[in-house]
């Protein structure tokens, strides 16, 4: 099975779309848990992979970028409309 999400680190709790998926398509990716897409994800954006409570960390690449605006579903897609950015110093 060829992957269509990629994530680097296991602490990821989101992973990048390889291509775009629409509503209800299954999400590939070797090892990882079966996953549905909740919303139509375009390609390179991120999608949740795990449960994201309100205010929760989002963690891509190993590295935190965000915090969830909202309760955010495995599946669903991660952008500006539900993540707070990191504020920079």
């Amino acid at each position: 099975m060829a992957s269509q999400l990629i994530f680097v680190d296991d602490k990821d709790n989101v992973a990048v779309a390889l291509r775009d998926f629409k509503k209800g398509e299954a999400l590939q990716w070797p090892g990882g848990p079966a996953l549905v897409a909740f919303t139509d994800i375009p390609c390179g954006h991120k999608v949740a992979i795990k449960d994201l409570a309100a205010q929760a960390p989002i963690v891509k690449y190993g590295e935190v970028i965000g915090r969830a605006k909202e309760a955010i579903r495995p599946g669903q897609w991660v952008h500006t409309h539900n993540l707070m950015p990191v504020e920079k110093e």
